[in-house]
């Protein structure tokens, strides 16, 4: 976590409007982050360990992707940072954090 802090002050101190693949990064004052749902996965993971529990061979388990992903944006360092979030990428967003 100790980095997750760093790399967000640096994109702050040198005004950089980084975007980031999670939204822990957002929550630290990051600008915004596009990527998996954390929650998904640990969804899709506890099925897994489920059918295992059940009896099923892990290799005879379907390889799966990614399906959901998540835009969390950060309103307030958009505005420390000067940058205007257009109105129709908030409403897109599935998280805005004030």
């Amino acid at each position: 976590m100790a980095q997750l802090t760093q790399v967000v002050d640096l994109a702050m101190q040198y005004h950089l409007p980084a975007i980031y693949h999670r939204g822990h990064y957002v929550e630290a004052g990051g600008l915004m982050s596009y990527g998996v749902s954390q929650h998904d996965l640990d969804r899709r993971a506890a099925t897994y360990v489920h059918k295992i529990l059940q009896g099923a061979k892990p290799a005879d388990l379907p390889v799966e992707q990614p399906m959901t992903f998540e835009l969390v944006i950060n309103r307030h360092t958009a505005q420390q940072m000067g940058l205007t979030i257009p109105p129709a990428v908030l409403y897109q967003a599935d998280r805005v954090i004030p």
